[in-house]
């Protein structure tokens, strides 16, 4: 899935993942109504759909990651890409 690419069922990837709308939308800041009301086919603002993208697709934990750590990995994929992408493949791999 690419950036801000529409996600067809919000539903669907909750129900994958076995959770209910409560476990779901509250990793992502949103209340139980409003998933409903967005697994009811409401368009998502963009930032609720790429958090449900991180969240429940990349599987980011939100409660790790701190801004530092998104400047040094931005600055060292600059940097050194080569060194970025060798850290990068072996993370997959993990």
């Amino acid at each position: 899935m690419k950036l801000f690419e529409e996600i067809s069922s919000p539903r669907e990837i909750r129900q994958k993942l076995g959770l209910n709308q409560l476990e779901f939308w509250s990793k992502v800041g949103v209340t139980k109504s409003g998933g409903s009301r967005y697994e009811s086919g409401r368009n998502m603002p963009r930032s609720a759909r790429e958090l449900v993208r991180l969240v429940h697709i990349e599987q980011v934990d939100l409660t790790k990651i701190r801004k530092d750590d998104l400047i040094v990995a931005e600055r060292l994929k600059v940097e050194n890409p080569d060194l970025y992408e060798n850290l990068k493949n072996s993370a997959e791999v993990m």
